[in-house]
């Protein structure tokens, strides 16, 4: 079903990169969960007042919030599609974010309301009028639900959507809502214990949970999160891959939207490189990074030793160090200047996020010592710095 419904409404469905298509792909993940939902509200809003379940009418009017959590997610991406412009050139794709968010906090107002209300059905507790097409019924729309699910994560899976992932977090919750609400009502029937306050309780609280975690998730890209390590990783390998290029550090990547991102990087190149040749191979890996990856990427170039053997033993020695002060460490930028009295020794450490300001200061003092252990004229120059990668 999902791939006859791209193949209808999405032209040019595997060129995921072009904007209009992406878009093309989040009006449909809308349009069908506009549909679904209200279908689905309409009808237990009125199985729900027949039978006089207050966990059934919760669950309608939270199906009534998916749907205009799909019409703010069809406009979020019809937003996140327009072009840059000059108020805001790396485009408009955080209104993605910018919705979801939106969806979330209806998620949770939904779930706080029907929290409320379930209270007032514990407390004056009513039988219930129960069939089994009711059953069915419900039965029908977890169903519906579940592909739901299933054609939202196939979307999201093609796109990277924050708010189409969204929306299928929110129907797998559903899925979980109904699910409890038919043993609620099979429960009533069985033995004429009237559970449907509770069950409403225990709805609205997963309700609540749900809207937080797309809150949570949602927030990570606005508020700015770590590199992810295979992203990293893949970056990494294809710089260090082109001729003249020694290594790598300080990959730094900004979203600006799902499919727009900027990012710097440091190169490290051989210090008696020509100068116009480094230019050129920088400018070939930046343009093959935007055709590969969709990353806009800006190099800066730290000329390194790679011929003088005294310094790289002095390198490779204080490389040893650093590690048994410390062994989740690196170093780089490693340079040594030689003046009348003192030799230099000039490189930075990247640290785990655990170190206080103390760490710090403890390190530096004993890695100070240890470096004049190896040679009373030199004078450590160190500079601390945090990965940016996100840490497993």
């Amino acid at each position: 079903m999902t791939g006859i419904l791209i193949k209808l409404f999405v032209k040019d469905s595997d060129n995921i990169n072009n904007h209009s298509v992406r878009t093309s792909y989040g009006l449909l993940s809308s349009v069908v969960g506009i549909i679904s939902n209200v279908i689905l509200f309409v009808f237990k809003f009125i199985l729900g007042m027949i039978i006089n379940s207050i966990a059934i009418t919760a669950d309608a009017f939270n199906n009534l919030s998916d749907a205009i959590s799909s019409v703010i997610g069809f406009i979020g991406v019809k937003l996140a599609a327009k072009p840059a412009d000059k108020e805001h050139p790396f485009g408009h794709g955080r209104y993605e974010y910018i919705a979801a968010l939106i969806v979330s906090f209806l998620i949770i107002e939904v779930g706080w309301t029907t929290f409320k209300g379930s209270f007032d059905k514990i407390l004056n507790p009513s039988q219930l009028n129960t069939s089994s097409n009711h059953i069915i019924f419900l039965v029908i729309s977890i169903l519906i639900k579940v592909w739901l699910v299933v054609f939202n994560k196939q979307i999201d899976k093609k796109i990277n959507s924050t708010v189409i992932r969204a929306t299928a977090i929110d129907s797998l919750g559903d899925v979980v809502i109904t699910s409890i609400m038919v043993v609620s009502i099979i429960v009533s029937k069985l033995s004429n214990i009237i559970i449907d306050g509770y069950m409403g309780l225990l709805v609205s609280i997963f309700v609540i949970i749900s809207g937080i975690n797309i809150a949570r998730t949602t927030l990570m890209p606005l508020i700015g999160e770590a590199i992810d390590a295979e992203l990293y990783k893949k970056i990494k390998n294809m710089v260090e891959s082109y001729d003249g290029v020694v290594g790598t550090h300080d990959l730094i990547i900004h979203s600006y939207g799902p499919t727009s991102h900027m990012a710097t990087i440091h190169v490290e190149v051989p210090d008696n490189s020509d100068i116009k040749e480094i230019h050129e191979i920088v400018d070939e890996i930046e343009r093959d990074i935007l055709d590969k990856t969709g990353i806009c990427i800006v190099i800066h170039t730290d000329p390194i030793e790679v011929n003088d053997e005294k310094v790289l033993m002095k390198k490779e020695k204080i490389e040893k160090i650093v590690k048994s002060l410390e062994p989740f460490t690196s170093i780089h930028d490693f340079r040594v200047v030689s003046e009348e009295e003192n030799i230099n020794i000039i490189f930075e450490v990247v640290i785990p996020y655990s170190y206080s300001e103390e760490d710090e200061k403890k390190l530096l003092l004993n890695l100070t010592d240890e470096v004049k252990r190896l040679d009373s004229k030199y004078q450590c120059v160190v500079s601390f710095e945090k990965s940016f990668v996100a840490e497993n």
